[in-house]
């Protein structure tokens, strides 16, 4: 009884999947079909080259992204060490929560 209900399902899901895959690609051929011409001036959003340097150039729709460096940012956020409110409260709020339910577990072992 429970393996023809696993069959069934397996075989709702695979018909399912495979229904969702055979859309998705005649909702992509629309898309091609309504478009209506080939035109090789539209570019991809994102583009990405590496100069005769060596260094990598990046732009996104049409402007250039700048270059950074991660362990000058890393270090240049350790330096500024800013206050996070939030952050210190859920600490707090999460101290708060740990002691409570220590004592709480404590209470009911010493009752056993």
């Amino acid at each position: 009884m429970m393996r023809n209900f696993f069959v069934k399902c397996v075989l709702l899901f695979g018909v399912l999947f495979i229904g969702v895959m055979i859309g998705m690609n005649k909702a992509n051929e629309g898309m091609l079909n309504m478009k209506g011409y080939s035109d090789e001036s539209f570019q991809t959003p994102v583009t990405i080259q590496q100069n005769d340097d060596g260094k990598v150039e990046t732009t996104f729709m049409g402007r250039d992204l700048p270059t950074f460096n991660l362990d000058e940012k890393k270090e240049k956020l350790e330096e500024v060490k800013a206050y996070n409110f939030f952050s210190e409260a859920g600490k707090f709020l999460a101290n708060i929560v740990t002691t409570i339910a220590q004592k709480i577990f404590e209470f009911i072992s010493s009752l056993l």
